[in-house]
C-alpha cells in the first residue's frame, strides 16, 4: 500500500515530449520515499476525486469521479462522536470507491470493497474483505463490518454498530442508536447500534431500535420494527417483530 503526500486535484507538470496519459486514467502519485516502487503503483484516481493528504492506498485501487477520500469531519459541539484526531484513511487492493462515494478520514476499508455511487463511510469505520457497500448507503461512525457483507442500496447503518461477516442488508433498512433521541446527558453513555450476528438477513425497509442483537442466521422479514434481541436461526416479522418459525436448514450458511 502507498501513502498519497497531497490531495489529488493539483496538476503536476509533464516534461516535453512525454506522452500524454488517457483521459480519466490518472495515477497516483508516490513519496520520494517509494519512488523506486513507482513501477508496482497501480491506482486510478480519477481528475475530478480528492484524495486527501497522507491516505493510503492498495494495489489496484480505482477512485471514481468525484469521490473524496481522506474527508475530515465537521462535527457539532453536541455530537455524540469522539472528536480526537484521525489517522489517514487505508484502503485495502483492488478496492472501488465509485462516483460521488465519501470515505472519511481515519477509516479502514479492506480488499475487493465496492462503495457505490454516493455511499458514505464515515471516520474510524473498519470495512473487512468483499465487503458491499450500495448506492446512497451511510455507515456512521465507529462501525465495524465483517467481511463478504452485503449492505444494498439507500440504508442507514447507524454509529457503534457490529456487523460481522456474511450479513446481508436490504435495500432502505433503518438501524437506530438513541433511545433518547436527542435529549438528556445520559444518552452519551448508553448510545449503541445494534449487532448483527454472523449470515443474519435483514429485508428491506426493516427498523432495527437500539442495541437489539440479531442471532447468527436470523432472518427478519421486510418492514419488520425489532424491538428486542431475535434469536439466532429464527424468523420474525410484524411490528414490533415477533418469531414465526425456524430458518429452513437448506438457507443456512
Amino acid at each position: 500500500m502507498h501513502a498519497l503526500p497531497t490531495a489529488r486535484r493539483e496538476r503536476a507538470g509533464r516534461p516535453q515530449g512525454s506522452a500524454r496519459r488517457p483521459r480519466g486514467r490518472t495515477r497516483a502519485r508516490c513519496a520520494p520515499a517509494h519512488a523506486r516502487r513507482r513501477a508496482r503503483l497501480s491506482a486510478e484516481i480519477h481528475p475530478s476525486a480528492i484524495v486527501h493528504r497522507g491516505t493510503v492506498l492498495g494495489e489496484g485501487v480505482k477512485v471514481l469521479e468525484h469521490a473524496v477520500v481522506g474527508k475530515q469531519p465537521s462535527l457539532s459541539p453536541r455530537s455524540t462522536a469522539k472528536k480526537e484526531p484521525l489517522p489517514p484513511t487505508e484502503i485495502g487492493d483492488w478496492t472501488i470507491v465509485s462516483t460521488g462515494a465519501i470515505v472519511f478520514a481515519g477509516s479502514r476499508i479492506g480488499a475487493r470493497v465496492i462503495l457505490g455511487d454516493q455511499s458514505c463511510v464515515r471516520e474510524r469505520v473498519v470495512v473487512g474483505d468483499d465487503v458491499v457497500i450500495g448506492r446512497g448507503s451511510l455507515v456512521e461512525n465507529d462501525t465495524t463490518i465483517g467481511p463478504r457483507t452485503k449492505i444494498q442500496a439507500e440504508a442507514y447503518i447507524t454509529a457503534y454498530c457490529e456487523l460481522e461477516e456474511d450479513v446481508f442488508i436490504a435495500p432502505c433498512v433503518v438501524t437506530t442508536n438513541d433511545n433518547f433521541m436527542g435529549r438528556t446527558d445520559q444518552r452519551h453513555e448508553l448510545i449503541k447500534g445494534p449487532t448483527i450476528r454472523r449470515g443474519a438477513r435483514v429485508g428491506g425497509g426493516a427498523v432495527l431500535c437500539p442495541g437489539v442483537e440479531i442471532g447468527e442466521e436470523a432472518f427478519v422479514g421486510a418492514g419488520a420494527v425489532v424491538t428486542k434481541d431475535v434469536p439466532a436461526r429464527k424468523l420474525v416479522v410484524g411490528s414490533p417483530a415477533r418469531v414465526i418459525r425456524d430458518v429452513p436448514d437448506e438457507e443456512l450458511l
